[in-house]
């Protein structure tokens, strides 16, 4: 009897499990119903993308300022200046050409020089001091009060102008206008008012794609290779108006304008200018070579075109575009010749023609007449080395300069200690 229950139960468990045994089959799924599954993944794809999209380019100018990191440090290499024997192969090649200049060869000509003048314009940017007030003889005339620029370099997150600082007077914000018409908010990166000139600044993440296709950042030539019957282009404000293109010829490179604790080479030209001009020179490979401005030589008495020979001024450009402040200790002086130190006894360096009011050179005790022979231990012989010496020293060092003053038995050693300043 127990036998027999005990071999039911076997039989009774396997037949109260036997569900367990069977096969479910999966629900069949026609061509109409996978068609529609597909189309409803492909849409909540598209919804999702653009949302993504969307907010990607909402949060991407708010990034780029927030994430843009530290500037790239901007280099401008310094020009040589040529040797006797490469000046004189120059002048070979400047030697006229006996040849008949006919219509065809003259418009070949402009038609070349027009090529070089459109290459060189996007380089070329307009600086004014932004107003809230409406400038209605600019709404009649489209003159506007601005200065001419030329863009200098790029840092990876601005555009760099250089650029006349006349413009930074009693203004608090400024507009750049570039080459396709399109303005844009602009910043005082440094400013020197010494040299007459500022770095001003355009973020890139503010420029749309049609202005960064119409722009570069200008190539910065070697003046010292300009000579006297070279063509030269003058563009910007030079005629009063902002967009203005002249052609002409160097007239001169053998002077100099002198401003304190330096002096620039100047490029004369035969290309007339109105009261006030800015603007840029370029030669006829469109590089700058010059930076156009109405200060030079205020008593010359006529109207054409000065510019400030670029390679005197890449020292100065490259401090101020990289933020810097251009050191400044308020000499105002000359080179002592050979010719002086033969004839006069005088000794060799720089001669202290005059010194600034309430410069670091006074409140040191650097006169008129004294002769600066060092600088932070650089021996001084030249305006030139003088320059270089000032400019490698921090704007608010403490340094040694070392000079010679004229007594009852001659020159006498004095040392001064110079807390270096500057103009901004």
């Amino acid at each position: 009897m127990l036998d027999e229950k005990e071999q039911e139960k076997p039989q009774e468990e396997e037949e109260s499990y036997s569900f367990l045994q069977e096969t479910i089959k999966p629900k069949k799924i026609s061509r109409k119903m996978l068609i529609q599954q597909f189309v409803r993944i492909a849409l909540y794809g598209l919804i999702f993308g653009g949302v993504a999209s969307l907010g990607f380019f909402a949060v991407k100018p708010a990034a780029q300022r927030w994430l843009k990191g530290k500037p790239e440090t901007v280099t401008i290499p310094e020009d040589d200046t040529p040797s006797g024997q490469e000046d004189a192969a120059a002048g070979n090649q400047n030697d006229p050409v006996d040849q008949t200049l006919s219509k065809e060869n003259y418009e070949e000509i402009l038609k070349s020089m027009y090529q070089a003048v459109k290459e060189a314009k996007k380089g070329v940017v307009s600086v004014s001091a932004a107003s809230e007030e409406e400038d209605w003889d600019a709404e009649a005339t489209g003159i506007t009060s601005s200065v001419s620029g030329v863009i200098t370099a790029d840092n990876g997150q601005e555009l760099l102008i250089f650029a006349s600082e006349s413009v930074c007077k009693d203004a608090e914000e400024w507009q750049v206008e570039f080459v396709d018409g399109t303005s844009y908010k602009a910043s005082v990166k440094s400013r020197d008012k010494n040299s007459g000139f500022a770095v001003f600044s355009v973020a890139k993440n503010e420029l749309s794609d049609a202005t960064w296709n119409a722009i570069h950042v200008a190539e910065l030539g070697n003046s010292n290779l300009a000579a006297q019957g070279d063509g030269v282009i003058a563009l910007g404000n030079t005629l009063g108006y902002e967009d203005g293109v002249s052609y002409g010829i160097i007239s001169s490179t053998e002077y100099q304008q002198k401003f304190r604790d330096g002096e620039c080479g100047v490029i004369g030209t035969d290309i007339s200018g109105s009261d006030g001009a800015t603007g840029i020179l370029f030669n006829m490979d469109g590089e700058v070579i010059g930076m156009i401005s109405d200060d030079i030589w205020e008593d010359k008495g006529d109207h054409t075109v000065n510019a400030y020979a670029i390679s005197d001024l890449k020292s100065r450009i490259q401090l101020m575009a990289n933020g810097g402040s251009v050191p400044y200790i308020g000499i105002y002086g000359t080179t002592v010749t050979g010719e002086l130190q033969q004839n006069e006894g005088m000794p060799s360096g720089l001669y202290v023609i005059e010194v600034d009011p309430d410069s670091p050179a006074m409140a040191a005790g650097i006169q008129s007449g004294d002769i600066i022979w060092q600088v932070s231990g650089e021996s001084v012989s030249s305006m030139s080395s003088y320059e270089k010496a000032v400019l490698e020293e921090k704007s608010d060092a403490v340094i040694r300069v070392k000079g010679k003053r004229k007594g009852a038995d001659g020159y006498v050693d004095l040392d001064f200690t110079v807390n270096v300043g500057d103009k901004k």
